[in-house]
């Protein structure tokens, strides 16, 4: 009896596609498509495929939904869905940006902080070739040692460890920057040890050597973390970036006020309020102040140079790799410049 019943409904069945095929060809779909999405009719489809018998209620629309002629609801509400072979739109600024931002002033100068603002960063640091150059004057500097993390100190915070120091933050910020489109030159020279007296004429020298043998290098960010206080008690600084704990960022830009020649000093600060802007856009509370000092930090050798300090000796390690995480955001949001 069951085989009787199957290959009746098997007859059934092929009987039923060859009709449906037949009115398909002849321009008939959308009425086919309703009849087939009738309740009883699905039933019944169901029936000669399984043999169980099933029955729909009212409530049960949503399931003849694949049935239905019209196209599904588009994903983006607007008018126009966006192009996505268009470039993203750059960022912009405006004078009233600037005055969200505190300058922590060690020198003599104030200078026009929205008209800094509000002057175009014409650059792209896409390609090829490298754009950046990431070093640490001071590359032994470490952090505070969380629980499972076991390396020799050369001196308190410091390590030759490059799994912690400060190459390790470049390492990681490398990576980002180069998975975002952007080449990147590390230098991962500790350049204060055995002598940290030396370490700014150290990496000056460096620095000199990368610009002339990739002129193409638009941007020098010199990877640092900050210092306070004695070794029971070290300044920690504290964020957070999407419930994570995160160590804050401090801009630090250098100079003419000491006397010594520095043309690019504006430039150097109109790009650092843009990046803290931008910084903090993502991740409200990631930034200190903006620290303008008297000295040139080595910055006179090119625009676009920056002190970059992640975080403080009282952080970890993992709150600084937080951090740099949210300072490449903001620098590959900047990659191709700003209106």
């Amino acid at each position: 009896m069951d085989h009787q019943q199957r290959s009746l409904r098997v007859g059934s069945a092929v009987i039923l596609c060859a009709l449906l095929l037949r009115l398909g060809a002849a321009g008939a779909f959308e009425p086919v498509v309703g009849f087939l999405s009738q309740p009883n009719i699905a039933s019944f489809l169901i029936y000669l495929e399984t043999g169980r018998i099933v029955r729909f209620s009212a409530s049960d629309g949503d399931v003849f939904a694949a049935f239905a002629p019209e196209s599904p609801e588009p994903l983006f509400k607007s008018e126009e869905a966006p192009d996505p072979t268009e470039a993203d739109p750059l960022p912009t600024f405006t004078a009233e940006d600037a005055a969200d931002i505190e300058i922590r002033y060690n020198c003599s100068l104030r200078p026009d902080l929205g008209a800094l603002m509000t002057r175009p960063l014409t650059w792209d640091l896409t390609g090829s070739e490298p754009t950046v150059l990431i070093l640490h004057t001071h590359a032994t500097e470490s952090y505070t040692r969380s629980a499972g993390e076991s390396y020799e100190e050369s001196a308190a915070f410091r390590t030759l460890d490059e799994g912690y120091n400060m190459i390790s933050v470049g390492d990681h910020l490398t990576a980002l920057l180069e998975a975002g489109g952007i080449t990147v030159i590390h230098d991962r020279t500790l350049h204060d040890y055995p002598s940290y007296s030396g370490s700014y004429s150290h990496a000056r020298k460096a620095i000199a050597s990368w610009l002339e043998q990739y002129p193409s290098i638009r941007l020098v960010l010199d990877i640092h973390r900050d210092a306070s206080g004695d070794n029971d008690s070290q300044m920690r600084t504290q964020a957070t970036v999407n419930g994570v704990s995160s160590a804050q960022l401090m801009l630090v830009v250098g100079t003419n006020a000491s006397g010594l020649d520095h043309p690019n000093w504006e430039e150097n600060l109109a790009l650092a309020l843009k990046l803290q802007v931008q910084l903090e856009r993502n991740a409200p509370g990631i930034c200190r102040y903006i620290n303008l000092r008297s000295q040139r930090f080595n910055q006179d050798e090119s625009p676009g140079a920056l002190i970059v300090e992640v975080g403080a000796a009282g952080n970890t390690h993992a709150e600084a790799l937080t951090a740099v995480e949210v300072l490449a955001k903001g620098i590959l949001d900047l990659k191709s410049g700003a209106g």
